[in-house]
Formats: C-alpha cells, sequence, structure tokens
C-alpha cells in the first residue's frame, strides 16, 4: 500500500512539472550568468548549452561556493535536473543569505541536499551554516533509493509558507515546517574540496532550472502524509503534528504542566522562561542544587517526544523517562532512563563509565551511542525519544543513537553492571513522568512535543 502511494504521489508531481499554454515557470538559466553572482569559494562556473557547470578547485580552507540568483524569492516551486560526479557533494539553496555581519558574508539557509554518497541523503535538508541537519533520510529511508548515481536526476521544491517539500525523481524525500526565512536567494553549490588536488575538476551540472511564483495553489502538490514531517515552529504545532495527535510538552510560556521533581510545585529559583525558552542556570556543576529536576505533571507509557536542547560549554544534564518521583527523595537527581546530555569534548564524564555509554545521545551508564553529529556548544540539538512497549530508540539531529529493548535479560545485565543496579527492576516500569535535569550546568530547552502511541 505504501509504495502504491508513493507511485500516486509521484504522478502527481510529474503532472504537476508540465508545461500549459500559459506556461506559469521563469527559466532561470540564460544564455549568460547575468541574473547570477557568486559568492564565496573558488569554484568556476559556466553556463554552455543550457546546463549550469559547476567546476571544483582547490582552496585553503575548504570554501564552499555558490552562485546565487541576484533576486529574492519567498514562495515558489523550484525544478531543475541535476548531475553531479560521484566524489563531489553539492547543494541547491533557496530562502538563503550572505551578510557582512553573519560569519563574515558565508552563506547561509535552506539547502537541497545532493548526496551520492553511500549515506543518500539526496532530497534531504540542510540548514547551510546555521543550524545544520533539518531533516535526514535517516526518517524517511525509501527516500534514500530515489537519486540515481551517475545519471540525471530530476529534483522538485515547493516552498510555499512554512512548508517546505522535496522530491527527487518524483518520490517524495522531505517535508520541513519551519519559518526562520521566509525569503532569500537561491544558490548552487560546489562543495569545497580544501586541497585535495585529485579533485580539481571535478563538476556537478544543472539543467532545466525553472521556477514559478504566482497561482501557486494550482499547480502545488497536494499534501498527503505519506512521510514524516519535521517541524521546527517555535513551541507550535504544524497542522500536521495536531492531526497526528502530536501535543506540546511546554507551550513555550508558563510553568504549566511541569513541577520539581521533588516539589509539588514548580522550582522558584534556578529556571528561567524567556523569548520562549526554557533555561536551567548552572551552579557550578553541582546536581540538583539550582532548581532541581523538573517533571511533567503526567505520566507517559508508549510515546514519541521531540525536545530542542542547547548546552554550555562543559555541560552536563539529561532528558529522564519512566521517571518514578517516588524513589531517591534525598539529595541527587530522580531515578528513570536517561537521554544524555553531555559537553563531550570537555565534560569529564565522556571518559567514564563502559565504552562511552555516558556520551551525548546515549543511554547513560548503560548504552553508548552510535556515531552521531552533535551540532556543538551553544548550538540547538534535537532530541528524539520512540518508546513502544518494550522497545525503546534514541537520536539526535535525525539519526538513530540507541535502540535496545527493556525487561528481558540482555536488559538486566546491562542494569546489573551499572550505577542503577541498587534500584530494584530499573526501568522496566510501564509508564513514568518524563524529567529534565538539573546538573548544575546552563542548558536551554525548546520545541517541547509528545505524541502518544
Amino acid at each position: 500500500m505504501k509504495n502504491l502511494i508513493y507511485i500516486f504521489a509521484g504522478i502527481i508531481v510529474l503532472m504537476t512539472s508540465c508545461n500549459t499554454p500559459n506556461d506559469p515557470w521563469e527559466n532561470l538559466i540564460k544564455e549568460n550568468l547575468g541574473n547570477w553572482q557568486q559568492i564565496n569559494g573558488p569554484a568556476h562556473y559556466e553556463v554552455k548549452d543550457g546546463v549550469i557547470i559547476g567546476t571544483a578547485a582547490t582552496s585553503d580552507p575548504s570554501d564552499d561556493s555558490f552562485l546565487c540568483t541576484k533576486a529574492n524569492y519567498g514562495d515558489f516551486i523550484l525544478e531543475f535536473d541535476t548531475w553531479l560526479d560521484p566524489q563531489m557533494n553539492s547543494g541547491v539553496n533557496i530562502r538563503s543569505e550572505s551578510r557582512p555581519n553573519y560569519l563574515d558574508g558565508q552563506v547561509y539557509g535552506y539547502q537541497f541536499e545532493l548526496d551520492p554518497s553511500p549515506r543518500s541523503w539526496t532530497g534531504g535538508i540542510y540548514d547551510e551554516s546555521r543550524r545544520l541537519w533539518l531533516y535526514t533520510l535517516d526518517i524517511n529511508p525509501p527516500a534514500k533509493k530515489a537519486y540515481k548515481n551517475g545519471e540525471w536526476n530530476h529534483c522538485r521544491i515547493e516552498a510555499i509558507g512554512n512548508s517546505i517539500r522535496t522530491w527527487v525523481n518524483g518520490i517524495p524525500c522531505a517535508d520541513l515546517a519551519d519559518d526562520m526565512t521566509p525569503t532569500g536567494f537561491i544558490g548552487l553549490q560546489v562543495h569545497g574540496i580544501g586541497n585535495d588536488s585529485g579533485k580539481v575538476g571535478i563538476q556537478v551540472k544543472w539543467k532545466n532550472l525553472r521556477i514559478m511564483t504566482k497561482n501557486l495553489e494550482q499547480y502545488a502538490t497536494p499534501y498527503l502524509p505519506v512521510i514524516p514531517q519535521s517541524s521546527y515552529l517555535k513551541n507550535t504545532l504544524s497542522d500536521r503534528e495536531l492531526k497526528d495527535g502530536w501535543k506540546l510538552l511546554w507551550d513555550g510560556k508558563t510553568t504549566n504542566g511541569w513541577r520539581g521533581a521533588k516539589l509539588s510545585a514548580f522550582p522558584s529559583t534556578g529556571w528561567e522562561i524567556k523569548d520562549g525558552t526554557l533555561t536551567i542556570h548552572g551552579s557550578g556543576g553541582a546536581e540538583a542544587a539550582s532548581g532541581g529536576d523538573i517533571v511533567t505533571a503526567d505520566k507517559y507509557k508508549n510515546f514519541e517526544v521531540v525536545v530542542d536542547f542547547k548546552y554550555s560549554p562543559g555541560a552536563n544534564s539529561g532528558i529522564k523517562y519512566f521517571v518514578d518521583t517516588n524513589l531517591n527523595k534525598g539529595e541527587g537527581s530522580s531515578i528513570g532512563c536517561e537521554y544524555q546530555i553531555l559537553d563531550d569534548k570537555l565534560h569529564p564524564d565522556a571518559h567514564e563509565g563502559i565504552g562511552g555509554n555516558r556520551t551525548l545521545a546515549g543511554l547513560y551508564d548503560l548504552i553508548a551511542p552510535l556515531p552521531k553529529r552533535d551540532n556543538g556548544t551553544g548550538q540547538w540539538n534535537r532530541a528524539t525519544i520512540v518508546v513502544n512497549g518494550n522497545h525503546v530508540e534514541h537520536w539526535l539531529n535525525g539519526q538513530k543513537t540507541v535502540e535496545y529493548e527493556r525487561g528481558n535479560d540482555a536488559w538486566k545485565a546491562l542494569v546489573a553492571t551499572s550505577k542503577y543496579k541498587i534500584w530494584p527492576n530499573f526501568g522496566e516500569a510501564t509508564e513514568g513522568n518524563i524529567l529534565l535535569q538539573d546538573h548544575g550546568w546552563e542548558v536551554s530547552f525548546k520545541n517541547m512535543k509528545i505524541k502518544e502511541l
């Protein structure tokens, strides 16, 4: 059934791609590059027989190059065919900008990924020089098969309001809800190759590059919820999320729905709400000594929870689930399974435990995370925790980092060698609170939402 839906969606895209007698499209490839300007990087761009060709050149450091439209675009539908050397990583930026007061003019903004590597994320959405990955194809595995290496590939982007959707060869790849940048230029990227002389001269090509900006409702692909949506609307649920049963775990303004883990009310000190962000202030690394842990008023059994977090240098914190606040009423943190938040580079706990099982996005003191993409100190990261019965997954920025089963012999063996061995039947509760930890370091949270399964 899912394959039929994908085929149907692809047919719709192809149908809406066809020219009509009153052609709504504007061709962006002219006889020359007069409507474009190059920003950043040393790559060479030229137009030849209706094809824009970008050729890689060495640089130090490895500067990405962008051929950018002189015009800015807000809402639009964009189509193009692309071919790139299998050694090349590239992308098409949309709603992007370059400002002297931001990273010395570096291009930043949404990027339609072109990725011929085995990772196969072509059609995903990257936030160039800003928030990094917003939509990876690890959350939409069927789309990894859409791109055909060594061939011309047809791509489509629909950016309308706060919705950005992508297709590759008619296959839906990304469904993003975000409103950070409503308008900007379109940029064709040639990824920097640094001093790798072996990659000098490799190319990426674009043809049939066209855009429409009017009467988009007539030509936009009808919305079908055939792939997962990723929403970064600040403390707000998208229309799709509302229909899918998501609820805000925090409203972005008040303490409603939360209390101190060892209190009947929300802590009076330590925690601050400002500009839609919830922050625990540091106290020199003392556990639960600033405002103390906070927990949800409700308990949850089967769920998917999303939390955006930003950690300060050297920080330690965590998101706990299946928390029982009746355990450990003394000093320290409440007890539950913990999605670790840690500055792996600066905090010593990264080198404690067994085999990295106390590092970022792992299951604290139990399971080390798989290789991951950490956006780093002072940047927002997205944690996702999925619990369905005894099956649990951790995700960081669109990549799975941990997967395990609770309650089986393997689980009991893990617990027996951890700091949790003193707590009977640890991690086997059928339901519990969700907790944000005060571990004495400044950490901020936003965009907290949950869907019960």
